[in-house]
């Protein structure tokens, strides 16, 4: 990060915080383009006037209304941003599209006109998932068309208010393989990413392969990535073990022309805070 855009962070960082007491927070989600370019070193560079836009609509964001304790994660919110109504984008979590652990499979009888029995199923990337998960739900999120369409699809991590992070991740459904294939959802350096606010007013960018997260599990069909200690000190701005949260939230908002799969969407499931997984949550399709 250059000087100049470090010092304009800075600047706008202080007078967000001056600013917020006197916003009138009436925006039920909100747009977060952002432009993200790896450097040779494999960190990112993000603009000022980037940084500006996601900052400044992040504080139009109502935080979530809870009844539970701060640091009780157990719910993922997703919400479409769309205010152009062009319905482009969606977020949902639905049945059946998720990584499985512990399902079971239907085995036909001898003449196949019906079901003959069941065989456990577990996908070798998900060992471990959300209990809470009956119907193998998954986290859909989608962007058809142009990037610089002013919509998103995003997802509020509850009641993470308070805590520090010593892990992020998810379950991403893609190739394996020797690595993150091209093939299967999106995975770029902007999206699907972690927007961390800390209590410092600054906001934390974790993209899907910048900073390049730990493969803890892989298969055909899906990659567990986790950002330990480690690479949340690689995010932008660095994640430090002392940072504390105000807010967490999931952003899709790069679409079908963006690399390197130009698929415009992606399906997470097991999404993990500090250990925590949530794998179900609101069906909230439009």
């Amino acid at each position: 990060m250059s000087a100049i855009e470090s010092y304009f962070s800075r600047l706008l960082n202080t007078r967000v915080r001056k600013l917020q007491n006197r916003l009138f927070i009436g925006s039920a989600a909100v747009l977060l383009i952002f432009t993200i370019a790896p450097t040779a070193q494999g960190q990112t560079t993000v603009s000022a006037a980037t940084v500006q836009l996601n900052v400044g609509m992040l504080n139009l964001m109502p935080t979530p209304t809870t009844t539970d304790p701060p640091g009780s994660f157990k719910h993922v919110q997703p919400v479409d941003f769309d205010p152009g109504k062009t319905y482009l984008v969606q977020a949902a979590w639905l049945s059946g599209i998720g990584c499985p652990t512990g399902a079971s499979i239907a085995l036909p009888n001898s003449t196949f006109t019906g079901v003959g029995g069941s065989a456990p199923y577990t996908d070798l990337a998900c060992p471990t998932g959300d209990l809470n998960d009956q119907h193998n739900e998954g986290l859909l999120l989608v962007k058809t068309g142009p990037t610089n369409n002013f919509a998103a699809a995003t997802a509020e991590l509850i009641n993470v208010k308070g805590i520090t992070l010593t892990e992020l991740g998810y379950d991403i459904r893609k190739s394996g393989g020797s690595g993150l294939s091209p093939l299967g959802s999106h995975c770029g350096a902007g999206a699907p990413r972690f927007d961390v606010v800390t209590s410092d007013g600054n906001v934390h960018f974790i993209g899907c392969n910048s900073p390049p997260a730990v493969v803890e599990g892989s298969s055909t069909g899906w990659v567990r990535l986790r950002w330990g200690a480690g690479e949340l000190a690689a995010a932008f701005p660095p994640i430090t073990p002392t940072d504390v949260v105000q807010r967490i939230v999931i952003v899709f908002d790069e679409g079908t022309d963006t690399g390197p799969d130009f698929f415009g969407a992606a399906i997470l499931d097991n999404i993990d805070v500090n250990g925590t997984l949530v794998g179900e949550g609101s069906v909230t399709a439009n």
